[in-house]
């Protein structure tokens, strides 16, 4: 296996609705800023790779104009995933551990404000029986929070905590969108939205977009003075009908994690895309997250969410921490599909 390193990140400030820029405006200084940082030239990339959405954009082959904030001069080696940039991450992990190329950029965008972001992700359930129901994504995280409190799993007190905490930690992060200092009685005070969820429970609608630059070896050695090294990678996908899982754990988190390795050493910051705050409960504990570990020094996507861009926000993030040398060993998460359905983990170390 080839030593690859995240050497570079960099990320737009997160929006509830951006109406001077579109998706090439936001991406274009996110790109230069991610490139410049890397100092790796343009001409050199061995690979470039995006994730996002066309139901977001409301068009076929949206991902195409993301293009522009690249440039199409000279010619490269590009592809594209209809998933979160985390998932574009791994396509140019496995291409550069494949010898075809040695470095890549990887980006992640889309602009939820354009569209009713809970309906649009019905689009991800069964075509046949699911999708024509119209079931929003709050209310089948509203049925997963709601099962994981009648069976005892977690408590109203642990999910207003979490929201407290991360927000909290967002007061740091100058890109966040929603953050302060929320006190947890009177976040319990507050009137459901969809029971048992309250506003504080789920992630804001935003519009955003984020950069990585990997690279291997040596080059990554010199491109960046604490390289972000992936000790471990994994996604797994659970099935498609939510009435066939556990909805209580996520099975799929803690099988990523396993192979991942995320056991195998110190855990220090742990970066995990929880889009509420029940999920994020499960998902500490899927990968078996002490007390002592930092989660979410970022703020998380309780603070910002620009869907397609913030699991690899997670990613860059958790790399920040290592390139800073406030963490040695970090572990990244993202999710994509409903109730926690796939999930993706990432070991970061610093050597």
């Amino acid at each position: 296996m080839r030593d690859v390193a995240i050497v570079s990140f960099a990320q737009a400030r997160s929006r509830r609705r951006d109406l001077e820029h579109n998706e090439v405006e936001i991406l274009m200084p996110v790109v230069r800023e991610a490139m410049e940082h890397s100092g790796i030239e343009k001409k050199d990339l061995g690979f470039v790779c995006s994730g996002s959405s066309d139901y977001l954009a409301g068009q076929s082959f949206a991902f195409v104009m993301g293009l522009d904030s690249v440039g199409a001069w000279p010619p490269m080696c590009e592809s594209h995933v209809e998933m979160d940039g985390a998932w574009a991450l791994y396509e140019a992990w496995v291409k550069i551990q494949t010898g075809q190329a040695d470095s890549a950029l990887v980006y992640g965008f889309g602009k939820s404000s354009m569209g009713d972001l809970p309906e649009v992700l019905a689009l991800q359930l069964d075509p046949y029986v699911a999708t024509p129901l119209w079931p929003d994504a709050v209310s089948l995280a509203a049925l997963q929070a709601r099962l994981c409190l009648e069976q005892g799993v977690l408590t109203e007190r642990e999910m207003a905590e979490v929201a407290a905490r991360d927000r909290r930690h967002a007061l740091a992060n100058a890109n966040a969108q929603v953050k302060g200092e929320f006190d947890v009685e009177k976040l319990l005070a507050e009137p459901t939205w969809i029971s048992p969820l309250r506003r504080h429970d789920c992630a804001p609608i935003s519009d955003g977009a984020a950069a990585v630059v990997l690279a291997a070896g040596d080059l990554a050695r010199g491109a960046c003075e604490r390289p972000a090294w992936i000790a471990g990678i994994d996604h797994r996908v659970e099935p498609q009908d939510l009435g066939v899982r556990d909805l209580t754990r996520s099975v799929s988190t803690e099988l990523a994690g396993r192979n991942a390795g995320v056991g195998r050493g110190r855990v220090e910051v742990a970066e995990l895309y929880g889009p509420f705050t029940h999920q994020e409960i499960l998902l500490e504990r899927a990968l078996g997250l002490g007390d002592d570990v930092r989660v979410n020094p970022s703020g998380g996507a309780l603070a910002a969410n620009p869907v397609m861009a913030a699991g690899l926000i997670r990613l860059g993030e958790a790399a920040r921490c290592i390139h800073e040398g406030s963490a040695g060993r970090a572990v990244a998460h993202a999710t994509s599909g409903p109730c926690l359905q796939q999930n993706l983990v990432c070991v970061l170390e610093g050597r």
